[in-house]
């Protein structure tokens, strides 16, 4: 195990980002900080440090338990940071996802939405 992670590579592989210049970039654009400050990519990360990440609007809190350099599954990815964020955030984010459906299912062998289906489905789903 090592001691130090670059923090773009620990938040990728703990899935806290989809891809790891994702997390680079929010890196780069001061999204996420340790301690007030905003750090680099290549900032080496250690145990037990809080890291706060701004992520689609949302302050997020973690605490790091573990370092991992490789992008593991969801559940062996869980036990390496701890979620400290704010109950109100959290709440915050449930509101915002809730009611976020599948996509519209069109039926078998119709194929895809002209241009006039398509400037009336985009009418529709304006009300």
């Amino acid at each position: 195990m090592p001691n130090k992670v670059r923090i773009d590579k620990w938040l990728w592989s703990v899935r806290i980002f989809k891809s790891r210049s994702i997390a680079t970039d929010a890196c780069k654009s001061g999204k996420v900080k340790i301690g007030d400050v905003n750090v680099k990519p290549s900032y080496l990360v250690t145990r037990e440090e809080l890291v706060q990440v701004r992520k689609e609007g949302f302050n997020l809190l973690f605490k790091v338990v573990d370092l991992i350099e490789k992008r593991v599954s969801a559940t062996l990815a869980q036990p390496c940071y701890e979620n400290l964020t704010p109950e109100d955030e959290l709440n915050k984010y449930k509101d915002w996802f809730v009611g976020k459906g599948n996509p519209e299912i069109r039926e078998r062998g119709t194929g895809r939405p002209t241009k006039r289906e398509r400037r009336e489905i985009d009418r529709f789903k304006e009300k």
